[in-house]
């Protein structure tokens, strides 16, 4: 749907006004590598990819919002003086919850009519929540400078930060900053390369001249992913604790580095924690390692570091699954792709790929012809690029 059908869509949902019509816009994002290094204070190296959320808005003279999805037949409406009692609705609440941690951050709501066309799948991974909040946070942040005649740019990084608030206080997830961060900051042929301790970032250049990225999905629903989510983090809580008995300074595992732990791991004593730190501590030093690569342009070394990060997902973090496991065996035996591996939590979801423009539609070929014989149904697959972040489509 380009931007014409949904301005006709929008007239079709809300009928005619005479307030402007605007368009915003926020994308999914793909982590290239560095998995469950967030919440240990690590590195990640996320990009914004193509795939995206975008909102046609016309601006309201109530207190009203209201809120419709091209792919749902709902109309959501809430009083912005009311924002707290909608928490449990079946959908609109990541976009309510972003009005609710704009208000606290002394943003002035004005009502809105909304109507959000996705094309991030839902449910693969690739953070379509993120993408919304985004999105959301920016329409209403950049209506509300308007009316209070702040001339400055929106802080795409506060937008980020609204994001994960959303999320964690209003819908109840208890995500990260990566996937908003991301959507909010990306930009086209680069990645973030984030400290997930501090938020402090550099943009990475990606030169896929003759690449592509690929995402797989396994289209399977992920059902094991909060408790085994919430596994790992107790697991790496308690190899943190051993840890700082012999090691000082440390805040976070993401600050062992590969000697000390290599020198240290036996303090942990519990050998599946071992596995567990292990795979955040040498995960950490493949991130920077990529970032190293990409920046000289060394995409084959970058190809390498993707398979051995999902190698130890698989056989350390344990967090992979037959689907991921066998999108990513598929993928290693094309021999135009780069590296592969799995992206996201975990447990269904997504790979990403790194592959030859003269190989993809071999890849989706043989991947999907492997992934069939072995699960009983296809994968979907994503030909993509690194994109631009949140913003206004003039």
């Amino acid at each position: 749907m380009n931007i014409t059908q949904l301005k006709d869509e929008f007239i079709n949902r809300f009928g005619e006004g005479n307030a402007p019509i605007r368009f915003f816009t926020s994308p999914g994002r793909v982590n290239l590598i560095g998995e469950h290094t967030d919440y240990n204070g690590g590195y990640v190296l996320p990009a914004a990819i193509t795939l995206a959320t975008t909102v046609a808005v016309r601006q309201r003279n109530d207190n009203l919002i209201r809120l419709a999805a091209t792919d749902l037949d709902v109309l959501v409406e809430a009083d912005i003086n009311k924002i707290e009692e909608y928490k449990q609705i079946e959908w609109g609440n990541y976009q309510l919850g972003v009005v609710s941690e704009l208000q606290k951050a002394g943003y002035d709501i004005t009502g809105l009519d909304m109507l959000y066309h996705d094309t991030v799948p839902h449910g693969s991974g690739l953070s379509s929540s993120a993408a919304i909040e985004v999105a959301t946070a920016l329409c209403f942040a950049s209506y509300s400078n308007e009316k209070n005649g702040v001339l400055e740019p929106i802080d795409m990084k506060q937008m980020a930060i609204i994001g994960q608030k959303a999320e964690n206080n209003y819908v109840g997830v208890a995500c990260g900053i990566m996937d908003q961060f991301a959507s909010a900051m990306g930009k086209r042929d680069h990645a973030v390369f984030l400290d997930c301790s501090n938020l402090s970032y550099r943009m990475i250049p990606i030169s896929l001249k003759d690449e592509s990225i690929i995402i797989s999905n396994t289209n399977k629903k992920r059902s094991l992913i909060v408790s085994k989510y919430n596994e790992r983090r107790a697991e790496c809580e308690k190899g943190l604790a051993a840890l700082k008995t012999v090691i000082k300074d440390i805040d976070f595992l993401a600050d062992v580095c590969v000697e000390d732990f290599e020198k240290h791991k036996h303090v942990i004593g519990d050998e599946t924690i071992i596995k567990r730190v292990e795979h955040v501590v040498y995960e950490c030093d493949r991130v920077k390692r990529s970032a190293e690569a990409l920046s000289g342009g060394d995409i084959l070394l970058f190809g390498k570091l993707m398979n051995l990060s999902h190698t130890s997902l698989r056989d350390l973090y344990e967090v992979t699954g037959d689907e991921l496991d066998t999108l990513a065996d598929a993928a290693w035996g094309v021999e135009g792709c780069i590296g592969s591996r799995m992206t996201g939590a975990g447990f269904g979801g997504c790979t990403v790929s790194i592959v030859k423009n003269s190989c993809i539609d071999e890849f989706k070929e043989k991947v999907s012809r492997y992934y069939e014989e072995k699960m009983g149904y296809a994968p979907s697959f994503y030909v993509t690029k690194a994109g631009d972040g949140g913003r206004e489509i003039k």
